[in-house]
C-alpha cells in the first residue's frame, strides 16, 4: 500500500475515532438539576403584600459618612418587624447585636447538628440626587399598582428580611419544627461594607462557637437569556465573590513650563502605564466558580453548544477566547482591570509635578494582592512609578458537590420548577463574605426571576418586584428551611 494512502487511512480513521469519542461525551452528559418536588407552601398574599409595602416606607438609608445616617427611621423599621410577625417574636429567641444587627434564633430538635444561616440587610442606598423625579412612583412610598410593588429595598434587599420572616411566621403557623436550630440575621449597613452590622453579627456568633453548615444571602437571581445556548432561565447562586481592591499608580518629578516638555511627562508616563495595563490584561482561565457554572448548565444547553462543553478538554481554549469577547463574561474567567480616576495639573501651561491613576481590579479566586501588584510592577515596568495596593482578595469558594449546595438548589426548583439552577462567580459583594470564618459554606443568591432591566433598578431609578416574584420568594425561603431539616 502507498504510503499516502496509509496517512489517509490513518487521519481518517483518528477523525472518526474524535467523532465517534466527543459525540459518545455529548450524548452521554448527564443533567445536574434534581427533579423539581412542587412547593405546596399558601401565603396570605393580601397580608404578606401589605408588609412589604410597609418596609420600604421606612428610609432606613446608609450613608458612607455614617454621621448622615437616621437611626431613628432604624428604630422604627425594627418596631415595624415587631408588630408584623408577632408570633416569630413569641417563639423564636431575638437579641440585638451593635444595637441594629438582628439575630432570630429557631431552637432545633437536635443540638448535635450545625445550624442553618439564612441573612440578608435592612439598609438601602441613597436615591441619587436629582433623580427623584424620575421615579414613576415616590421611592419610599411603597405603592403597590397593576401587579408591582414599588420602592427602594424591594429587591435590595428587605425582600429578604420580609420573604424569610414572612416564611417563617407561615411554618411556626403550620407547627412546623426544625430538627436544627436556625438562624435569622439581618445587618443593617451592607451597603457600605457590613463592618458594623454582618461583621458585628459574626464576631458574637464565633465567641459562642457558632459554626454554620451554610449561610445564605441575597447574590445571584433567575436570569432569562443568560447562558447562551439555554432557553431555560437561568437561576445562578454565588459560590463565591470577587475580591475588589485599589491599584494606585502615582509618579513625582519636575514640572516646568509647558513651552518645554519633556517627551515623557508626568501625565504622559502614567498614561502609558494604563495602556500597557489595558493591552496586557490578566490571563484568563475558565476554572473554579466559572468552570462550575458550565458544568451544570452544558447538560441543558442546544445539541451544538453542548457538544463544545460536553468537550471541554478539547475546546477550551477556544471557549476562553470566546467567554473574553465580552466583558461581562470576561469577568467570569479573569482578575478585571478599570482605571477609574486620572489625578494631574492644576494649570493649562504648566507641567504637573506630580500624577497618579487609581485602578479599581476585581481579583479572581487564587489572585492575592501580591499577585495583583507584582503583574502591575512588571507589566508598567516602569521603576519611577510607585504601585501600592489595597483592598480585599476574593472570598472562599464554597462546595457544589455537598448536601448544602443541593438544599439550595432544590429549594430553588421546588419552585421555579423549569429553572436551571447552576453556581456561578458574584462579581460584586455582600455580607455573606463576613460569614466565611464561621460557615463551612456560604451561597448566594435572591429567589426572584428577573430581567436585566430590574438588575439596573437595584441601586438606580425605580427599584420594584412583582407580587408574584415576591411571593415565589417566601416560598423559597420556606423550602430552604424545609429541606434543610430533612
Amino acid at each position: 500500500m502507498k504510503k499516502w494512502k496509509l496517512a489517509f487511512l490513518l487521519i481518517a480513521g483518528l477523525i472518526v475515532i474524535f467523532i465517534i469519542v466527543t459525540a459518545f461525551n455529548t450524548l452521554t452528559v448527564k443533567s445536574r438539576q434534581p427533579k423539581p418536588h412542587p412547593t405546596k407552601v399558601s401565603i396570605n398574599e393580601k397580608e404578606a403584600v401589605n408588609h412589604l409595602s410597609q418596609a420600604v416606607t421606612y428610609k432606613t438609608v446608609s450613608y458612607q459618612e455614617r454621621s448622615k445616617i437616621d437611626f431613628r427611621e432604624y428604630d422604627k423599621f425594627i418596631a415595624f418587624l415587631q408588630k408584623s410577625f408577632p408570633t416569630v417574636y413569641k417563639q423564636l429567641d431575638f437579641e440585638k447585636v451593635n444595637d441594629y444587627g438582628l439575630v432570630y434564633k429557631w431552637e432545633g430538635t437536635d443540638s448535635s447538628k450545625h445550624p442553618i444561616g439564612l441573612t440578608s440587610h435592612y439598609d438601602v442606598v441613597p436615591i441619587l440626587k436629582g433623580t427623584e423625579n424620575n421615579w414613576e412612583q415616590p421611592p419610599f412610598s411603597g405603592t403597590v399598582e397593576n401587579g408591582l410593588i414599588w420602592g427602594r429595598g424591594t429587591l435590595d434587599d428587605k425582600i429578604g428580611i420580609v420573604g424569610i420572616l414572612q416564611a417563617v411566621e407561615y411554618l411556626l403557623d403550620q407547627g412546623f419544627k426544625p430538627n436544627r436550630d436556625m438562624y435569622f440575621m439581618f445587618g443593617f449597613d451592607e451597603e457600605i461594607g457590613g463592618d458594623e452590622g454582618a461583621s458585628k453579627i459574626v464576631s458574637t456568633l464565633k465567641q459562642r462557637g457558632i459554626q454554620f453548615e451554610f449561610v445564605l444571602d441575597e447574590g445571584g437571581a433567575i436570569v432569562e437569556n443568560m447562558v447562551p445556548g439555554v432557553k431555560a432561565p437561568v437561576g445562578v447562586v454565588g459560590i463565591s465573590e470577587k475580591g475588589s481592591a485599589s491599584a494606585k499608580l502615582s509618579i513625582q518629578g519636575s514640572g516646568g513650563h509647558s513651552s518645554q516638555p519633556k517627551d515623557h511627562t508626568n501625565i504622559g508616563r502614567i498614561a502609558s502605564a494604563i495602556s500597557k495595563l489595558e493591552d496586557t490584561q490578566f490571563k484568563g482561565a475558565l476554572r473554579g466558580p466559572g468552570n462550575d457554572l458550565f458544568e451544570f448548565v452544558a447538560p441543558e444547553m442546544n445539541f451544538g453548544m453542548k457538544y463544545v462543553f460536553a468537550n471541554k478538554v478539547i475546546f477550551k481554549p477556544l471557549i476562553e477566547k470566546i467567554l473574553l469577547q465580552q466583558p461581562a463574561s470576561a469577568a467570569l474567567i479573569r482578575t478585571t482591570i478599570a482605571p477609574t480616576i486620572f489625578q494631574a495639573g492644576e494649570q493649562y501651561n504648566a507641567l504637573p509635578e506630580q500624577a497618579s491613576a487609581i485602578i479599581n481590579l476585581r481579583l479572581m479566586p487564587g489572585d492575592s494582592l501580591a499577585d495583583v501588584e507584582r503583574f502591575i510592577e512588571e507589566t508598567i515596568d516602569d521603576a519611577d512609578i510607585k504601585v501600592t495596593v489595597e483592598g480585599s482578595e476574593a472570598s472562599k469558594v464554597s462546595s457544589v458537590n455537598s448536601w448544602q449546595f443541593r438544599t439550595v438548589q432544590q429549594s430553588a426548583r421546588n419552585v421555579f420548577n423549569h429553572a436551571v439552577v447552576a453556581p456561578y462567580l458574584m462579581f460584586a459583594g455582600s455580607d455573606a463574605r463576613q460569614y466565611d470564618p464561621i460557615s463551612k459554606n456560604t451561597y448566594r443568591f435572591l429567589p426572584v426571576q428577573i430581567t436585566s432591566k430590574d438588575l439596573n433598578r437595584m441601586h438606580g431609578t425605580n427599584e420594584r418586584v412583582s407580587i408574584k416574584n415576591y411571593l415565589n420568594a417566601i416560598k423559597f425561603y420556606a423550602e430552604v428551611i424545609k429541606e434543610s431539616n430533612k
